[in-house]
């Protein structure tokens, strides 16, 4: 339980490289097709279409990231207990 705050540290951390890289590769393939499509525009449609299904693939990794990381804070957040809920028994008064 010690050690709680940095495996949240260590899955945010995580999730956030891989948007990052998932950002930084949908920057560098769309500066492709328009550089592509500014050397010859008449194939701007086939650009277009080819650069669809790779940044699909890159915005799925995302939200892969996205989910594990929802899933890991709450497998995280199963191990905390609740102050609510703690153990300790409730005072009665014996007059």
């Amino acid at each position: 339980m010690d050690y709680l705050g940095l495996s949240y540290f260590g899955v945010f951390l995580g999730a956030g490289l891989c948007l990052i890289g998932g950002a930084y590769g949908i920057s560098k393939l769309a500066s492709a097709a328009l550089e592509g499509a500014a050397r010859q525009p008449e194939s701007a449609g086939a650009l277009q279409t080819m650069m669809i299904i790779p940044a699909a693939m890159i915005e799925g990794l995302g939200l892969l990231a996205l989910v594990s990381v929802l899933l890991a804070a709450l497998a995280l957040n199963a191990g905390v207990p609740v102050a609510a809920s703690s153990s300790a028994p409730a005072a009665t008064s014996a007059h």
